[in-house]
């Protein structure tokens, strides 16, 4: 299928990631499913409080034994997270600089994924609210280190708004390659973020699609699409977002939508149910940031 995949720096990314937050000790069962069921890019983070990362590699190992995937079928991305977003199951020294922090995660993600190298390294979030920290700068140096050597091979940046995005960009040696935000439709689908990375060469992840969207989920005009596809309401917002350019995120538990989700990619909406399904939240009478 045509956009079944981009290819960023050589690194084979494809449109429909699964997504493996808040899945706990069902992590490796879940993975493995998404796996079985056609999924090659799988997103994690190393960040106990929300993730189960060796859960991860364990359903990947799984499949590697199986002949189900090689290595090199599979995308593979994590992240690095700051103190805050942790809780006490911490994968790096807190006493240490926020550079030694990366590198201790980074290694630890290498082991519980079982591999020598990832795919997608991504900050998992900017330290402060509102422009960027030396804490900011430092991490991402060390991620550039990383990339530097080959062992990240390429970067990224998530939960990020448009000025600190532009920040990053004006002063990384290394521009950030994706940005993962969570991607609401009554902000213009993120428009504003995703404006920048359309500016610089940067590929949108968007996530809590569908949990994000309730109201386009269910809105009528979606229903008339889907019909008309003959498909569900999810697998249209879907290809909704792989039309817009994005990469989309599904953490589905359930092995018939990940199927489903999968399945987006075997249509195409026409330009006018595109306009149409992005101009809905205004329809709500809401307004795009």
């Amino acid at each position: 299928m045509p956009d079944d995949a981009l290819t960023i720096d050589g690194v084979r990314v494809p449109r429909l990631v699964y997504g493996t937050a808040w899945k706990e000790d069902d992590t490796a069962r879940l993975t493995g499913l998404a796996l079985r069921a056609g999924f090659r890019g799988i997103d994690t983070a190393n960040q106990r409080k929300h993730y189960h990362e060796a859960g991860v590699g364990e359903a990947v190992a799984a499949a590697l034994a199986a002949g189900l995937v090689t290595r090199a079928d599979l995308f593979l991305q994590t992240k690095f997270t700051f103190r805050p977003g942790q809780d006490h199951r911490l994968p790096y020294d807190p006493a240490a600089p926020v550079a030694a922090q990366v590198a201790q995660s980074f290694e630890s993600s290498l082991r519980h994924l079982g591999t020598d190298h990832i795919d997608s390294y991504v900050l998992h979030g900017p330290s402060r609210g509102d422009g960027l920290g030396s804490a900011d700068w430092e991490a991402w140096g060390a991620m550039e280190a990383l990339h530097q050597r080959g062992r990240a091979r390429l970067l990224g940046v998530s939960n990020v708004t448009a000025d600190q995005l532009r920040l990053l960009c004006e002063g990384a040696r290394v521009r950030p390659r994706f940005v993962q935000n969570r991607c609401y439709a009554v902000r213009g689908w993120d428009r504003a973020v995703r404006a920048v990375c359309a500016a610089n060469g940067i590929v949108y992840q968007g996530f809590s699609l569908l949990t994000a969207n309730r109201q386009v989920l269910t809105h009528p005009e979606v229903a008339r699409i889907a019909a008309r596809h003959g498909r569900g309401a999810a697998e249209v917002i879907f290809r909704f977002a792989l039309d817009v350019g994005m990469v989309a995120l599904t953490g589905t538990k359930d092995e018939a939508h990940m199927r489903a989700d999968l399945a987006a990619r075997d249509f195409r909406l026409d330009p006018d149910e595109v306009a149409r399904i992005d101009g809905i939240a205004a329809a709500l009478g809401e307004r795009p940031a």
